[in-house]
């Protein structure tokens, strides 16, 4: 496929302030679609590309992956070749499962794996704070406000700005790592130079979970998950919730009300 149109489709997601990361992910599924059906993506027809969804599909993509591929071939039909008649791909449903979330007590066996103490603070900070693993390796000093207990993350999901809190009990190791850094340097670095990589973190996450034993199907993201699950079950509104985690809508709030159903929890099994 010629760079041209690769080209194009960059400099008109830069130009509306998509995020590196999108980027790369459409740019990606237009590559895909290009040697899949070995002709330029203008020439492919609605039923080629529903064809092409499906056997993602049943290859085991999840619906959120799915979704991500409907979305890069409807902007690049609609955008970019600006077909007014282009038959949108609908997005595959949500999937309905519930967050795996770790208890307060499966937390703290999980911290007390590393040695490391910024290894430490990196998964206390991003459960205490409710963080993306991409929100916490890119924190900066200048970032936290230890005294008022809260940090800025910027340009989040969306884009967007927002302020959490942090918990007092992360107060001293926090001052330790500050002390001596410049306002603009990564609280979290590399050995290499620059920030660590999301990826890094993520090994720090499993290579925890594995020695805790902890049997559960838990991710980085499972922090997050908790954060929000465990201020719900303390009385939190979960406006106040919402706003803490960045989301755009209540909606996704609310999914971890399911979690902390205190009716359901309350109802004894008649076996």
């Amino acid at each position: 496929m010629g760079g041209n149109l690769i080209d194009i489709v960059r400099s008109e997601m830069e130009l509306r302030n998509y995020s590196q990361k999108t980027i790369r992910a459409y740019l990606g599924v237009i590559r895909g679609l290009y040697y899949y059906f070995k002709k330029p993506p203008r020439e492919l027809s609605v039923e080629e590309i529903k064809s092409y969804l499906l056997e993602k599909k049943r290859a085991g993509l999840s619906s959120q992956t799915v979704a991500l591929y409907a979305n890069a071939i409807n902007f690049l039909y609609t955008q970019i070749y600006k077909q007014d008649n282009f038959e949108r791909v609908k997005y595959p449903k949500k999937s309905k499962k519930l967050p795996v979330i770790l208890s307060r007590e499966e937390l703290q066996l999980l911290f007390k794996q590393t040695t490391n103490p910024k290894h430490r603070l990196l998964l206390e900070l991003s459960y205490s704070a409710g963080l993306r693993v991409s929100e916490v390796v890119k924190l900066k000093v200048q970032d936290i406000e230890v005294e008022q207990l809260t940090l800025t993350v910027r340009q989040g999901k969306g884009k967007k700005d927002r302020l959490t809190i942090i918990s007092q009990s992360l107060v001293l190791p926090l001052r330790d790592v500050l002390s001596g850094k410049l306002k603009n340097e990564y609280l979290f670095p590399s050995e290499r130079g620059g920030r660590l990589t999301e990826s890094t973190a993520q090994k720090v996450f499993y290579r925890c979970l594995e020695k805790s034993g902890i049997q559960k199907q838990a991710t980085f993201h499972s922090l997050r998950h908790s954060f929000a699950t465990h201020l719900l079950e303390n009385g939190t509104d979960v406006r106040f919730v919402q706003e803490l985690l960045g989301h755009a809508n209540i909606k996704t709030t609310q999914l971890y009300t399911k979690v902390t159903n205190p009716s359901i929890k309350q109802i004894i099994s008649p076996l």
